[in-house]
């Protein structure tokens, strides 16, 4: 069984060993995959479109451990969500929301066996070391949903505070949800809307072309076109876009077809 990893720990503190060191004591067998452990610190909304990003390319079963959890020791709830084709085990605080929104949930529980935890008594700091990374190696390991915990209502699991976007006619209004390593502004409209359509984004005064690919324009030029994930975005060909415009999450971002 594949269990996969993503967080904002970083690689040079010895937290990514130490959980991986967690899940092996709960089963060495299982295959470890790392999603990314180079999200900002607490920046869930990123955390969250990558998890969303990558979720779809794992076989049936995976289970999904994600952890940025600026919350961390406070009353927010700790959870597993099971899908049709895998697992979520993640701090409820919109993280995986973004799965959710693509992807329809079956069940879900509040993590309050502290039988599946490393420890009975958790540190108020390190979670993902003492209640995420075991539970989601026990989860992966054949223990079934239900007894991690109590069952929890689909409805009350935490949504990040990004709107969908909005069409009126040829107008699309949408945001900015992420910014990747390369600095291009990845928004929350789907490529769908402007495939094989003449289309063009509008951020502040300045207008930008919907492009097929980086080599349509001209080195440094920003431009629009959809991204290898599927959504609209603005990059700068062999240069970062978001340093160009100084833009940032939740920024406006308005599209229209032409």
């Amino acid at each position: 069984m594949i269990l996969t990893l993503l967080t904002d720990f970083g690689l040079s503190d010895a937290y990514v060993a130490v959980i991986k060191g967690t899940i092996a004591q709960v089963n060495p067998h299982l295959q470890v995959i790392d999603i990314t452990h180079q999200i900002p610190p607490q920046s869930v909304a990123l955390a969250r479109f990558h998890l969303m990003n990558a979720y779809p390319y794992f076989p049936h079963g995976t289970v999904h451990v994600a952890v940025v959890d600026p919350g961390v020791g406070s009353a927010r709830r700790a959870i597993a969500v099971q899908l049709e084709s895998g697992f979520l085990v993640s701090p409820d605080n919109g993280l995986v929301s973004g799965v959710l929104s693509q992807w329809e949930a079956i069940a879900a529980v509040e993590l309050t066996n502290s039988n599946y935890w490393r420890v009975l008594a958790p540190s108020r700091a390190f979670h993902g070391r003492d209640i995420f990374a075991p539970v989601g190696a026990h989860l992966a390991s054949g223990v079934p949903l239900r007894e991690l915990g109590r069952e929890i209502d689909l409805d009350t699991i935490v949504q990040f505070p990004i709107s969908d976007p909005r069409r009126t006619g040829q107008i699309i209004e949408g945001s900015i949800q992420a910014i990747d390593h390369f600095g291009n502004l990845i928004t929350n409209i789907p490529g769908t809307e402007v495939e094989g359509k003449v289309w063009s984004v509008t951020i502040g005064n300045s207008i930008y072309q919907g492009k097929t690919t980086y080599a349509d324009s001209e080195v440094g030029e920003v431009l629009a076109l959809i991204g290898s994930h599927g959504w609209v975005e603005i990059a700068a060909n062999q240069g970062n876009a978001q340093r160009q415009l100084r833009l940032i999450w939740g920024d406006p971002v308005s599209l229209q077809i032409q």
